[in-house]
């Protein structure tokens, strides 16, 4: 087992490999040092999930996660189908999207997959998106990632935390970041965590075989990577992120195609909710609001019934953003009444009463829907942010309090809850809900402040003041632990 310092060092380490990758054309023969063998016996479970978690509070500091609890919600529910039908179904996987268009998809510590949401509204078949997934998953579990930073040579804690500092400058500053990462390399430093050949070829194959097994189309890898690199041809050196950490070449292509050949071939029809979400991500993209209108009035006069009708859906989450509230309400009503079981219309219509200031229209929507969609973690959310919106506190409360029985706090979660603990006067309450806010999304110092806040006001409930200082004191000690590893 790794010394404890070790295992910080990793989790430090791992924090940067986003963007260890972004600066391109710049420190590009570079060698991470080695945080593990191939074979998983340097790092327990519990320490790669350790990995995973900071890896994610890092990246939730540093880009924009998806918040949408629809979106998030899809894209674990294909990931997840996907991941049971790998050749580790019993690997944990977390899945979850990143609000950027440029096309990207990346394999993190402890099973932490992202995909960008522009990859997302790329892909013309769901099969597409659950190739790029596929491939991911394989990375994981064949434990690539760690393949890819082995080397001779451990990088010193100096290092170590002047990486992170370059890193951290250039989300700040990309000119400063860059510069100061090629001052390191001038340094003797040289990393590199391009995935090889073979491992991509192990990817497509093995992602191939989980495609196959969980009814989507093999033959979406081949023509999907295809698609990438002809929409990259003249790019130069723009091209998409996904393209650097993956190479795409025609013999690849060609070896893909071939292996997907294996497979019998059928119809895969894509699934409601992809084209919904789909549409959702493009219309809350941003850029040109009337472009994105005209984008999704093109599709009205193409395609089935169904595409046609999650155009009008895409127009009306553009309307809404351009104040056209009344047009969007009728669209969005008409959608949810011809659509009874699908949640995202009803949603939607009840977030576009929300945008006219009518709460009690939209929480009236949100009871039906928690009646026919018990246990929705997006009816769940919205519900409660909007009960928080109409002065209703106690129910917002009381509604996230019973949904976390059974489910994991998600940061937003933790944030209502710290909203309306401090409505309803317990303050030390919403200090620790909003410590952990905090916390998860790689904010540690405010969140130790927000503890700190919360003992003061907690001192007449014994149990209450347990929790916090023993909370307190684990994040006082993991601050320690970084202070000592700089």
């Amino acid at each position: 087992m790794p010394h404890p310092n070790r295992l910080r060092s990793l989790l430090l380490l791992l924090s940067l490999l986003p963007w260890l990758a972004a600066p391109y054309g710049h420190c590009t023969d570079i060698q991470l040092p080695d945080i593990g063998d191939s074979t998983g016996t340097l790092l327990t479970p519990i320490q790669e999930r350790e990995l995973g978690e900071m890896f994610l509070r890092q990246l939730r500091s540093q880009a924009t996660i998806d918040n949408d609890p629809e979106t998030s919600d899809y894209i674990q529910a294909i990931g997840q189908k996907l991941a049971a039908n790998s050749d580790k179904p019993d690997q944990p996987f977390n899945f979850f999207v990143v609000m950027d268009p440029n096309i990207n998809a990346f394999a993190g510590p402890g099973g932490q997959i992202g995909v960008n949401s522009g990859l997302i509204t790329m892909a013309d078949q769901e099969s597409e998106l659950a190739s790029v997934l596929a491939h991911e998953i394989a990375h994981v579990t064949q434990r690539h990632l760690y393949q890819s930073v082995e080397a001779s040579q451990r990088l010193s804690i100096p290092t170590v935390a002047a990486m992170l500092g370059a890193i951290l400058l250039g989300t700040q500053s990309p000119q400063a970041g860059q510069a100061a990462l090629i001052a390191l390399q001038a340094g003797s430093l040289q990393f590199q965590i391009n995935f090889t050949r073979d491992n991509e070829q192990e990817a497509d194959s093995m992602g191939m075989q989980t495609l196959s097994r969980s009814e989507f189309d093999p033959r979406a890898m081949p023509s999907f990577f295809e698609k990438l690199q002809q929409s990259s041809r003249y790019a130069g050196r723009d091209v998409p992120e996904f393209l650097r950490t993956h190479p795409v070449t025609v013999s690849r292509i060609a070896e893909s195609r071939a292996r997907s050949e294996s497979f019998s071939y059928k119809q895969y029809p894509d699934t409601f909710a992809f084209q919904i979400i789909r549409a959702k991500l493009r219309a809350q993209m941003g850029g040109d609001p009337n472009e994105a209108a005209q984008y999704f009035k093109a599709l009205l006069k193409q395609g089935t019934e169904q595409q046609q009708d999650v155009a009008r859906y895409g127009l009306a989450l553009v309307q809404l953003n351009q104040s056209k509230t009344a047009e969007a309400i009728e669209t969005l009503g008409k959608l949810a009444r011809k659509y009874p079981n699908q949640s995202h219309f009803l949603n939607a219509l009840a977030q576009a009463h929300v945008t006219a200031g009518r709460y009690n229209e939209a929480l009236g929507l949100y009871d039906q829907a928690l009646t026919r969609f018990p246990g929705s973690r997006a009816l769940t959310m919205e519900a409660s942010q909007t009960q928080l919106l109409a002065g209703k506190a106690e129910r917002a409360r009381k509604l996230l309090t019973d949904y976390l029985r059974h489910n994991q706090a998600t940061p937003q979660i933790n944030q209502m809850l710290a909203q309306a603990y401090t409505k309803l006067g317990s303050e030390a309450e919403g200090h620790r809900f909003m410590a952990e806010y905090y916390y998860q999304t790689g904010q540690t110092r405010p969140a130790i402040m927000q503890l700190k806040l919360a003992r003061q006001t907690a001192k007449n409930n014994f149990y209450l003041s347990t929790m916090i200082e023993q909370r307190l004191s684990e994040l006082l000690a993991e601050e320690r632990a970084r202070r000592e590893e700089r």
